[in-house]
């Protein structure tokens, strides 16, 4: 995916500094980011669940995040989603509390993130990246409230920025800690499983 022409933080920054209302649409954000590569819209999706964050953040941010994977994985050339999902809201404090938080984090990032590792561009490392990244969407669905989606949502991000930055070496370490993340959610899914069982 080529790189975009603004910087990832520069893109976030403004989405929220351009915002009106109380609520911000899912339709606003991928507006905003126009025919820019995949990789940006993962960031902003990831981006919520790298804080406490209340349902149905995860859950959105989720369901989203497995579209996009699914159209990276099929080679799409651009996003596109469903009109129910874009017509989902976001509470506005929400999103300018993990752009205060993220914008400093990225920016520091984005300062040593360089092109590196090419191998992972090819066609076939991104068609297995998108499979990574569903199964991480698909744990952040599940994930435990309030807290059990911060790894999931750190190893999103970092994908999404290698893939923004071609830095094959952030990537690793995403789909390392959303490996991590992937297992603490299923961990939770079980025990909810086992308590339910014994209950009933």
């Amino acid at each position: 995916m080529p790189a975009a022409a603004s910087r990832t933080s520069d893109l976030l920054a403004g989405l929220v500094r351009d915002a009106t209302g109380d609520r911000v649409t899912v339709r606003s954000i991928v507006g905003a980011l126009g025919e820019r590569a995949h990789a940006l819209l993962i960031v902003v999706l990831a981006l919520p669940n790298c804080l406490p964050m209340p349902p149905p953040i995860p859950l959105i941010c989720g369901l989203l995040l497995c579209f996009v994977a699914l159209q990276i994985f099929l080679g799409m050339p651009a996003p596109w989603l469903p009109k129910t999902l874009l017509d989902r809201t976001l509470a506005r404090k929400d999103v300018e509390k993990a752009a205060e938080r993220a914008v400093p984090w990225l920016r520091s990032l984005e300062r040593v993130a360089r092109p590196r590792f090419l191998v992972l561009a090819s066609s076939l490392a991104l068609r297995l990246i998108a499979i990574a990244l569903l199964a991480f969407s698909m744990a952040l669905i599940f994930a435990a409230p309030f807290i059990g989606q911060i790894p999931l949502g750190i190893a999103i991000a970092l994908v999404g920025i290698g893939l923004v930055e071609r830095d094959g070496y952030v990537v690793i370490g995403g789909l390392c800690i959303g490996a991590f993340g992937t297992s603490l959610s299923l961990g939770f899914v079980i025990a909810l499983v086992a308590s339910a069982t014994a209950i009933f």
